[in-house]
């Protein structure tokens, strides 16, 4: 059974960090349609004005955070002294788990273009062992098909695997579609999935989807996407729903606001970064 578009969110201009323009798309809003994907922001300027002031150095818990860059370079720094970057076609994937500090620097391109996503952690894994690992191009594999190729960021495409999330499980794909080509593709009927229109308008199982703009699916074991006049850039994203209560402020998301709370008083007190820690579920 082919999926349907369920609902639509179209992104909005905003700013965050030191002042990087960005497009938000999902946010507190969103959390149970796009469950376990909490957030998603997407980057696309031409002016390095609008983001090379960065992201300073600044606290996640309770999450993974998974960065894609097909154009453009992102440095990171952060509290286990990792220090990487990422350039153009190149994935930063962050679990914060129990507590993680971290900067992104954006140094100036002709273009920057790329997301950043939020994958929520379950609450058995909450407390996880914070940890970095970046996705070079030489480990990303592609798939090419009539009128384009299709980009393993994560996950599996057809016996074709690329990382292994170690928490989730999560098939990431970035799809590349010349003018009025189509893709169909065998999908989990049992996973969430959703896509998002990096570059150009798309049609997402025979439904028009406007450029930065995320589609939740429907139930189904097959996914159509297809590009229209111009040239398409699709990303779908499918892992598993987790139906669990979200307890989220800022940069921090428990299940409860107790949990919450208690991450913002080590965050206050200076204790935000240990080694093994675990909090009262209640």
């Amino acid at each position: 059974m082919e999926r349907r578009v369920k609902k639509q969110i179209t992104g909005y201009r905003t700013q965050d960090g030191a002042g990087v323009s960005l497009v938000r798309v999902l946010g507190n809003e969103t959390v149970a349609d796009f469950d376990p994907i909490l957030m998603l922001d997407s980057f696309d300027s031409t002016d390095p004005k609008a983001y090379t002031a960065g992201f300073p150095m600044h606290p996640h818990g309770g999450i993974e955070t998974i960065s894609y860059i097909w154009q453009g370079k992102m440095v990171h720094r952060d509290s286990l002294k990792n220090e990487d970057s990422i350039c153009s076609g190149e994935v930063q994937w962050m679990t914060a788990g129990s507590g993680i500090l971290h900067e992104e620097q954006i140094p100036a391109a002709k273009r920057l273009l790329g997301v950043q996503l939020w994958l929520n952690l379950p609450s058995a894994d909450k407390m996880c062992p914070p940890a970095y690992h970046s996705i070079k191009n030489s480990e990303i594999p592609e798939v090419s098909f009539a009128g384009g190729f299709l980009r393993v960021l994560a996950g599996e495409y057809q016996e074709v695997k690329g990382y292994q999330s170690h928490y989730l499980p999560m098939d990431y794909y970035d799809i590349h579609l010349e003018a009025n080509a189509s893709l169909t593709l065998p999908v989990d009927p049992d996973r969430s999935i959703m896509a998002f229109t990096l570059l150009n308008d798309a049609l997402i199982c025979d439904t028009p989807v406007k450029s930065k703009t995320a589609a939740k699916l429907t139930q189904g074991d097959t996914v159509i996407i297809s590009a229209q006049e111009k040239p398409a850039q699709v990303l779908l994203m499918s892992s598993i729903a987790l139906k669990e209560p979200v307890a989220w402020n800022g940069p921090i998301v428990m299940n409860t606001n107790l949990q919450l709370k208690q991450a913002f008083n080590d965050l206050q007190a200076g204790t935000f970064i240990r080694k093994t820690m675990s909090y009262d579920k209640n």
